[in-house]
């Protein structure tokens, strides 16, 4: 187990790395002069030029990338043109707002994606099997933004039961005000409710079936016993890389979900930094993601290595 641990850091740091070098190159290609879009169009070429001095871009780009990963390494992800602040702190400042939506999504899609996964699974083929997989192939194929602003026209414009925006709410005092997180933790939750419940549908099915849960049947086992001992043990495990993919995909749906609802998070920031052309910002947002993604699929990948003994035939 220790060796697999190794190769698995081993890489994921490849994999950062990479990351690390296709971020900083894809930015540095972008066309237009970092220095023009900063300061508009009617900056004299002095500005320009000090700016560009400023921001070191009249340096070879691997010295650039040296510098960047540098500070990377020891926490300095440099600072933001937008703001003027370090893009480490304006990182850490919309964190919170987006830990919040994620972890409160997380908390509702984990249970309900097992209780509707186990059900299908076990009574595969039947008019519940089918409605509940209707209705999950309807939600995955609306995009995030068309089911949150169905939301928003539905239950905040038409019906005015909840708000629309957060009102400049952020950050952990969201929690103070459950209203306003209902439609951006709900549209969430359908996106990602969708995979988790299939993937753990697949595993309930494929254990329920096996001859093992069979075997266990016929010496007169109750049915619950099967279902907790035997049936889902066996059914969950390859379910725990999807719930990585699930929690990465909260991440992605985040971004989306704090633009339309004016959430100030992390995915906000890194919207505006794009548009803004806030390079050192979109540098440093896109590595934190990035890095939240391999850290995460590493904790699956070890997590389902552990579990594979588990899938083993009980008797």
């Amino acid at each position: 187990m220790a060796a697999l641990v190794l190769r698995r850091l081993v890489v994921a740091a490849l994999q950062l790395a990479a990351v690390a070098v296709t971020v900083f190159a894809l930015t540095s290609l972008l066309p237009g002069d970092t220095a023009v879009v900063v300061l508009g169009e009617h900056a004299t070429d002095e500005q320009i030029a000090v700016l560009r001095e400023q921001l070191q871009l009249d340096r070879p780009v691997w010295e650039r990338f040296l510098d960047w990963l540098g500070g990377a390494v020891r926490g300095d992800l440099g600072t933001s043109l937008l703001t003027g602040v370090p893009v480490t702190d304006e990182i850490a400042r919309g964190f919170a707002t987006t830990a919040v939506l994620a972890l409160l999504a997380l908390a509702v899609v984990v249970p309900l994606a097992v209780a509707v996964g186990v059900t299908t699974g076990m009574r595969r083929g039947s008019r519940l099997d089918r409605a509940l997989n209707s209705a999950i192939v309807l939600l995955n194929s609306v995009p995030e933004f068309a089911l949150a602003l169905l939301l928003v026209a539905l239950f905040s414009v038409h019906l005015g039961w909840l708000p629309a925006t957060a009102a400049g709410t952020s950050g952990w005092a969201l929690l103070e005000q459950p209203a306003v997180l209902v439609l951006p933790v709900g549209v969430l939750v359908c996106k990602q409710l969708c995979a988790l419940a299939r993937q753990i549908r697949i595993g309930v099915a494929e254990a329920d079936g096996a001859e093992y849960a069979l075997h266990v049947r016929l010496h007169g086992l109750p049915e619950r016993t099967v279902l907790f001992r035997h049936v889902l043990p066996n059914g969950l495990a390859p379910a725990v890389q999807q719930l990585a993919r699930a929690v990465d995909g909260l991440l992605g749906g985040v971004v989306v979900v704090e633009a339309v609802f004016a959430l100030p998070g992390m995915g906000s920031g890194f919207i505006n930094a794009v548009m803004a052309r806030d390079l050192p910002a979109v540098q440093g947002y896109a590595l934190v993601f990035a890095a939240t993604t391999i850290t995460l699929n590493l904790a699956a990948d070890l997590a389902s290595h552990r579990l594979v003994p588990q899938r083993e035939v009980v008797t």
